[in-house]
């Protein structure tokens, strides 16, 4: 078996004046200044030369060099700038050279604006000066950072304060800075320069750093994210293009601008633009960042994670470092990115994890604290440095030789990380449930002996991956194979889970797609089920729905086997099991809110017959069906009234289940299907479009104050047929809902006269129980103020509403105006309602025409032997059957005494 190690390259004694190297990192160390002593260290990228930046009290520079040949190192020219320079240094950066024969050029940047340009030459005994320039335009600038983008030269210069600055207030002073550029170019003669640009005005303090294509911008106290400052943000620029991004540790890019043709972007407007999203995010604080080398970044942060910005803007999360590893902020830290591998130094501990997957592949204690650097001939292998000399990340054998040891890529088997998984989980789980304060550890209940469900479980999934049938698996382990035969469903599922995350991440970039989506797929159909009510379940599902939307919503199509036919209803052939997870139920008193969701920004609470929704917090995450819902509404919008009356009939249809009445059955504490359905249409900004889709899911639910609610809208919107065609529909539901639907209708009319070719219909609705009285009684009640009489006119008192407003004119029974309601339209329902209230109520008519009164006396047959008190002929005997019966007056027989 092997794993990683270090192993100690050199111990500076190959470089020259190497004890003086070691000598100054041993004394940085012993001054307990480390963590700025190592931040001023530069080594080239090749390994062979070591820069170290004098600041206080002295400032220079002073270069350790690694020759191929050592019989040269006696004639070296050392390029120490310790007292032949006023200005300090800033910063060494070494300028590529894209030409095989080349060496590449070391730049040497000064405070006062002036870059010097240096070539090691080992034939002529060492570093020679090329050539000296002024970087910037001003003779009063002065340098805070710089770096190599590509083939620019980018840095960040103070600009002198100008003579209005002292009016302006002393917070001026803090944006006097700005970003500039220059081209180069190199040859054998030395460095061709460009014309400097200024990319950016009015900028705070800034240290440059380049990765790629992209130059990234922080502010020089990166840990004070405070309300109010400017270190809650950070800049990604693309000298090439201009292009300025506003980007957080917890949000990713906020906003992306390009500079408005040849003219420079001021910080101000910049930042202007995405102000409202700046003031609503509190982004953990960076405790360290390194660059990618392909024009991303890598971030630790106060929050223990270690994320990754890509080129894109895309933030991932990487790895999770233990809480206590950042206890003190004082703690020095370094990481690179090496191909797959992530290295991670936090004060005396290196970290090795695969960028991938997030797995922790070592652990390494260190002596001291050190320094990650990438070696251009070795990029694929961590490099240190540290006071006691260079080190290396090799794999080294740790079994016998005899033994197989696998490849590289094999150290940690897939079988073993699984089983490990397994106990990780079920500490856990017992965790939760235990009453004590003593914390679990893997080890424990490997080794206790009283948790047998782990032990069997992790047995169970090593034989199955080793390839154990259950035969053999009964003989080893003690009747596992009755557990292995239950669980081999999930086993596959898992293994092939497996196999398709071990093929994406070796896929090249045509099969990514297709793997991506298979991926998600399964993970959808794994997710809907199992137990997805769990919070880390529920969490993962929404984090899979908002990073792959359009993967996610193939996988709901193939997890719930929709099918469309023909009339646009829907079909599912989904198991039971998974319309639970789907349908599982939500309280009312602990309503959801949708986090801020990818699709839409804002959500709708609508008031319902129950009252107003209500919101939980901002950090919980969409229930199954909401989140659903979600990817419903944004592919195929015209599915979602169709979804939830499929979820409804599943829902009634699971509900008649015993075992499936407490998942699904709605009851007093939970919310209708489809008021949450309602939540997923976005409140204002969708017109009729979102309205009709409304109006739909409400009558979809078929519920009384839903079909009212559906009701007043398209009254609203002025939908005078569609809502006769609805009320026609839904009276036939029940008596309560055709009175409440006839009497709003009629209210209607009394208002205005757009529902008059409708009457007819309307007419037709109207309930049997409402009388004459009644009727006049709603058309008065809710007639609308009448206007003034015509002169000389005479006042009816009937149309001006013995029910108006007291002191209100009355205007007569016909009045010019086509707006008011006369009787002539009212005549043929009052002559309805009057025809039915004359005629003789039909309710009871079969009981009146009864042929007989009170019905026949049933023929009576003697059961068994009677009681001696009883007189047998007195009971038996049959009727005459001349004595006359009538249907008004029974036969009464005289009572007779036995004694």
């Amino acid at each position: 078996m092997t794993r990683l190690a270090l192993d100690q390259v050199t111990d500076f004694g190959d470089f020259t004046r190497g004890k003086d190297l070691n000598e100054f990192l041993k004394q940085t160390f012993i001054n307990k200044s480390s963590r700025n002593g190592l931040s001023d260290v530069r080594i080239s990228p090749d390994g062979r030369h070591i820069h170290v930046i004098l600041r206080k009290p002295k400032c220079g520079l002073m270069t350790f060099d690694k020759f191929q040949r050592p019989h040269l190192i006696q004639c070296q020219k050392y390029l120490d700038l310790l007292l032949t320079k006023t200005s300090p240094v800033v910063d060494v950066v070494y300028l590529d050279n894209n030409k095989d024969s080349g060496v590449a050029v070391l730049t040497v940047v000064f405070e006062n604006g002036k870059a010097e340009f240096w070539r090691f030459w080992e034939r002529k005994s060492g570093w020679h000066l090329l050539q000296t320039v002024d970087l910037c335009n001003s003779p009063r600038a002065r340098v805070i950072s710089v770096c190599v983008s590509l083939n620019f030269i980018a840095w960040c210069e103070e600009r002198p304060p100008s003579e209005s600055s002292s009016a302006l207030g002393p917070n001026r002073n803090n944006f006097r800075y700005c970003i500039c550029k220059r081209t180069f170019e190199v040859d054998e003669g030395g460095v061709s320069l460009g014309g400097v640009k200024i990319s950016l005005h009015n900028n705070p303090r800034y240290t440059v750093i380049s990765s790629g294509e992209n130059v990234y911008l922080f502010s020089e106290d990166i840990k004070d994210t405070s309300p109010g400052t400017v270190c809650k943000f950070f800049l990604t620029w693309s000298p090439q293009n201009d292009v300025f991004r506003v980007s957080s540790t917890c949000e990713g890019v906020l906003h992306q601008r390009a500079s408005p043709g040849q003219r420079e972007s001021d910080f101000k407007g910049l930042v202007t633009d995405c102000i409202g999203a700046l003031s609503t995010i509190n982004p953990p604080a960076i405790c360290g960042y390194a660059s990618t080398g392909n024009g991303g970044l890598l971030f630790l942060l106060s929050s223990g994670w270690v994320c990754e910005m890509q080129k894109d803007g895309v933030l991932r999360r990487i790895y999770k470092l233990p809480d206590n590893c950042l206890a003190s902020g004082w703690t020095h830290n370094s990481l690179s990115v090496y191909h797959d591998i992530l290295a991670l130094t936090v004060g005396k501990t290196l970290y090795l994890i695969d960028t991938k997957c997030g797995r922790e592949l070592e652990k390494i204690p260190l002596k001291r604290e050190s320094v990650l650097f990438v070696n251009s001939l070795e990029n694929h292998t961590p490099h240190l440095l540290s006071d006691s000399g260079l080190f290396v990340v090799m794999h080294r054998d740790t079994d016998l030789k005899n033994k197989p040891s696998p490849g590289h890529g094999e150290a940690v088997s897939s079988d073993a990380v699984l089983v490990e998984a397994v106990f990780e989980e079920a500490c856990k789980y017992y965790q939760q449930r235990s009453l004590g304060s003593t914390q679990l550890t893997a080890e424990k209940l490997k080794k206790g002996g009283m948790f047998q469900a782990p032990l069997s479980l992790a047995a169970i999934l090593r034989d199955y991956l080793s390839g154990q049938k259950p035969a053999d698996t009964a003989k080893g382990n003690g009747g596992n194979d009755k557990l292995l035969c239950s669980l081999e469903g999930e086993l596959k599922s898992l293994v092939a889970l497996e196999d398709v995350k071990v093929a994406l991440a070796k896929a090249s970039e045509k099969d990514l797609e297709g793997l991506g989506e298979a991926l998600v797929q399964q993970e959808v159909g794994r997710l809907l089920g199992s137990e997805v009510d769990r919070l880390e379940n529920l969490i993962h599902l929404n984090f899979i729905f908002q990073t792959f939307p359009d993967e996610a919503w193939h996988a709901l199509q193939a997890a719930l086997q929709l099918r469309c036919n023909g009339e646009g209803s829907l079909s599912s052939r989904a198991p039971a099991e998974v319309w639970k997870s789907v349908l599982a139920p939500i309280p009312s008193v602990t309503s959801f809110h949708q986090q801020p969701h990818p699709h839409h920004h804002h959500h709708r609470h609508r008031r319902h017959h129950n009252g107003q929704q209500k919101q939980a917090p901002v950090n919980v995450a969409l229930p199954v069906f909401e989140l659903l819902c979600h990817s419903v509404f944004r592919f195929q919008p015209d599915w979602l009234p169709r979804f939830l009356e499929l979820a409804q009939e599943q829902a009634g249809s699971c509900s008649a289940s015993s075992t499936w009445s407490y998942g699904v059955k709605e009851s007093g504490d939970s919310l209708p299907l489809y008021r949450r359905a309602l939540t997923v249409l976005p409140d204002g900004g969708g017109g009729h479009e979102h309205q009709d889709l409304e109006v739909e899911l409400l009558l979809c639910s078929r519920r009384p104050n839903a079909v009212m609610q559906a009701l007043r809208i398209l009254m609203g919107q002025q939908q005078w047929e569609r809502a006769t065609r609805v009320a026609e529909r839904f009276c036939r539901q029940s008596p309560l809902l055709n009175k409440e639907i006839f009497t709003t209708l009629l209210c209607e009319v009394a208002h205005h006269r757009h529902l008059d070719p409708y009457l007819d219909l309307l007419w037709a609705l109207c309930p049997e129980d409402v009388t004459v009285t009644s009727i006049l009684n709603i058309v008065l009640k809710n007639l609308p103020a009448s206007p003034a009489p015509p002169a000389g006119g005479g006042g009816g008192a009937w149309a001006g509403g013995g029910g108006a407003r007291e002191g209100s004119p009355s205007a007569g029974p016909f009045p010019s105006q086509s707006s008011q309601l006369t009787i002539g339209l009212l005549k043929p329902l009052l002559n309805k309602v009057l025809l039915r209230e004359t005629k003789p109520s039909q309710r009871y008519a079969d009981i009146l025409q009864s042929p007989t009164f009170p019905p026949p006396t049933p023929p009576r047959q003697a059961k068994g032997l009677p009681r001696p008190a009883t007189e047998p002929a007195l009971l038996d005997q049959p009727q005459d059957a001349s004595r006359p019966r009538t249907s008004s007056r029974p036969v009464v027989t005289p009572s007779v005494n036995p004694v």
